[in-house]
């Protein structure tokens, strides 16, 4: 059982009371809120584990809201949605989810993406990595290049973050789309490559002979610490 405090977010009070039973029989103590403007006072108030947040919602819309809660917060989020389009999923990443569910969806499902997210989560509260000119705090989202603090998007946040944790091992094109963007994706590997170069251009001294992303042509990309005497010698 779970005693993860969970904050539902949606304009509807039927979702909110079904939401809410299910949560509860599952062992979650919940909270819930019919307004994006409620979750974030809710939010810097109360101790939350995870948001379940509705993209259409009266005022700030769930996307605005979840841009909002990653400028200050780094809880979970996971929008809830009737709507199925590629550019909705993208632009709930972008905004700095961590999972996107379709409406309808069943108890089973949701309750399986929550306790998925929650262990990412927490399996990253501790996350740090340092070497002489890289410094990145998972806990904070704090990235610096030889002391300078470098902004990253939330989806450029999240690939360095899967990258560093699977330090030293490939992650395929494959894993890496559907660990970032969703589970829907796979096939987009111009949109990784993208992605990755931009990345690059933030952390790398040189984008161009990169040392801590490397390419593992055809098959992914693999994250190394240039540093580590027992690294040994990899294709860039």
């Amino acid at each position: 059982m779970n005693s993860d405090p969970v904050l539902v977010v949606d304009d509807s009070p039927q979702i909110r009371r079904a939401l809410r039973t299910i949560l509860i029989s599952q062992g979650f103590v919940v909270m819930d809120v019919k307004t994006g403007e409620e979750a974030l006072d809710v939010i810097r108030q109360e101790r939350i584990e995870l948001v379940l947040l509705d993209v259409n919602l009266p005022g700030m819309s769930g996307f605005e809201t979840c841009a909002e809660i990653r400028r200050t917060s780094t809880v979970p989020v996971i929008m809830l949605t009737a709507r199925n389009s590629e550019r909705d999923k993208v632009q709930a990443f972008d905004a700095g989810a961590d999972d996107y569910i379709v409406k309808p969806f069943g108890a089973e499902e949701l309750t399986a993406r929550m306790r998925a997210t929650l262990r990412r989560a927490g399996s990253e509260e501790s996350l740090t990595f340092d070497s002489p000119d890289l410094q990145i705090d998972f806990e904070r989202r704090t990235v610096s290049v030889k002391q300078r603090t470098v902004r990253l998007t939330p989806k450029e946040f999240e690939l360095l973050r899967q990258l560093v944790t699977n330090q030293g091992k490939t992650m395929t094109h494959r894993w890496l789309l559907q660990t970032v963007w969703g589970p829907d994706y796979g096939e987009e590997a111009e949109s990784l490559r993208v992605l990755v170069n931009q990345l690059r251009k933030k952390i790398e001294v040189d984008s161009r002979k990169p040392r801590y992303i490397l390419t593992e042509p055809w098959v992914g990309y693999r994250f190394e610490n240039p540093y580590d005497p027992s690294r040994t010698h990899a294709k860039k």
